[in-house]
Order: structure tokens, then sequence, then C-alpha cells
């Protein structure tokens, strides 16, 4: 029996990463997944199978997070297939790196679009729903930059730190209804795009990390999925550092 078995789960960016990694790990837990991307829809349908051959019900949208009116379509599409959504996990999210010099507002715009704007957009799309059926649990993906900066990174940090105090007010708005929000602030994960990275570099950061090793998307997971059934369910408005000891 899964912890999230009858649960249907909402997923933002889950083609690759760690995105992909969370509807791995839900649908091995039970539940059906709904999940979104961005740009490939070959790489989605991979995905859509790979998660169906594990006894749920799985399907991808291509919906553009930064945008509202796409974002309420695409709840509103999934509802004729599912009247109850049980789970959110906003974990869409983009990089665009620079020092704050040389920080085009395009960079700062974008980042903060599809990091920030999106989880407002999808938790506003999806409460109402929850909000009668008086329970739901609602998971977005923050990160350590959020709670300690970094350098290069102020538009990141920025829609990062923005979703740990979004996370705590909805979580004292919506908790009367049975609904909990909490945050998960990932350190360094290791992924597709840290695996092009220069090795001595990525040896760097590793050695200041008191577990001496980068993380797993399944790491991530495995924090999500519990914040995500009822072994939690006395928790909310947390954010949960998932870092190998680097925030302590």
């Amino acid at each position: 029996m899964g912890l999230l078995d009858g649960k249907v789960s909402i997923i933002t960016g889950a083609t690759r990463g760690i995105g992909k990694g969370i509807a791995e790990k839900f649908a091995d837990e039970g539940s059906d997944v709904i999940f979104t991307y961005a740009s490939s829809e070959e790489k989605a349908k991979i995905v859509e199978k790979e998660l169906q051959a594990k006894g749920v019900q799985a399907k991808g949208y291509k919906v553009n997070a930064a945008d509202y009116d796409a974002t309420v379509e695409f709840v509103k599409e999934v509802y004729k297939d599912f009247p109850v959504v049980d789970i959110v996990v906003n974990n869409a999210g983009i990089t665009r790196d620079n020092l704050l010099l040389r920080m085009s507002l395009e960079q700062w715009d974008e980042v903060i679009d599809t990091n920030l704007k999106s989880v407002f957009n999808m938790t506003k799309a999806v409460m109402r729903n929850m909000l009668k059926k008086r329970s739901g649990s609602i998971i977005n993906m923050a990160s350590v930059v959020g709670v300690k900066g970094n350098a290069g990174q102020a538009n990141y940090a920025a829609s990062k730190a923005g979703i740990i105090g979004f996370t705590k007010s909805v979580a004292l708005e919506l908790g009367s209804r049975n609904i909990r929000c909490n945050a998960i602030a990932p350190g360094f994960i290791e992924t597709e795009m840290t695996a092009a990275l220069d090795q001595e570099v990525v040896k760097g950061w590793t050695d200041n990390i008191p577990l001496k090793r980068g993380g797993q998307p399944e790491d991530i997971a495995n924090a999500t999925v519990f914040l995500a059934s009822d072994m939690s369910a006395y928790i909310s408005g947390q954010t949960l550092n998932v870092c190998g000891g680097m925030l302590t």
C-alpha cells in the first residue's frame, strides 16, 4: 500500500531533474500524476508512459507556468478528468544568473515570473477546489539560495525567498480548512544540468557540504512525498531544507 494511494497530484515542470524524480516517486506511492512541461512534447510523452507503467493515471500538459490565464485553463481541463486534486507541487523554475550590475530587466522579470508568479498562478487556480473539499497539500519548491542568498543570483534568490514568504502566508490563510502549505529548500542537487558543469567546480561545492556529496532528485522526492502524505498531517507553514547540512 502506497503513502499516496487514491490521491491526485499536479506537479509543474516534471519532465526532467527534480520534477521528474518527484513524479516517479509519487507514482510509486500510488498517486495519479498530472504534470506540466514547457517545451518538449516528445519528452512529456515518454514520462507519461513511464508513469502509467507504474499502474497509475498520468497526463502531461504543455503550459507556460508564468501565464495566469493559461494556468487557469489548464486546471479547468484537469478537473474534467479529475474532479478532485489532492496535492500540488509547484516545481517549475529557471535560472538566468548574472551579477546584479550586469543583470538585464528581462533576466530579472523572466526568473520572477517563472519561479514566483507561477506559484501564485497555480495556487490561486486550485484553491477553490481544495477549500470545497476541506483538504489538500500544497508544496512549493524553494531553495537554500532563497534562505542565504548567492552572488550572481539576485533574481533567483529573490524568487525563492518570495516563495518561502508566500508559503507561510498561504498556510495561515488556509489552515482552518485543513489545507497545508509547505516549502522545500533543496541544496546542491545533481541533475542533467549539473552534470554538464566542470567537475572541479562541482568538487569545490561538494567539499563545503557537511555530507560531502551532492543530493539526488530522489532525496527531494522523498521529502516531497512526506509533505504530501498524511505522515505530515500536523506540519504546515514550514520550510524543509534538504541540503546535506549546508544550512543548519
